[in-house]
């Protein structure tokens, strides 16, 4: 399996976990599906599958923090930008 493949599978599961409408039993299998292939951080691994010299994953972090103090972005940008956070497991400051 390509690593392209492995990652559309990784966030898949990802979508799973985070869909209000699973129930626990998928959400726990989404998980264990999720353990068994290599984690939960398919963004980073692209990042380095790819060498996309264009998204530097730590500017990428700097942007999403400063985007929830920036008075010009809405509050949904703001939520968004707080969920990419907590999936990069970003901490917040």
């Amino acid at each position: 399996m390509s690593t392209e493949e492995r990652l559309n599978q990784m966030r898949g599961y990802k979508a799973t976990l985070s869909n209000p409408n699973v129930s626990e039993e998928a959400k726990q299998n989404a998980q264990a599906m999720l353990n068994e292939i290599g984690g939960d951080r398919p963004r980073d691994e692209l990042y380095e599958a790819r060498g996309d010299q264009n998204k530097d994953p730590m500017r990428v972090s700097a942007g999403l923090k400063a985007a929830q103090h920036n008075p010009g972005v809405t509050e949904g940008g703001k939520q968004r930008a707080a969920e990419e956070m907590q999936e990069r497991h970003v901490p917040e400051e």
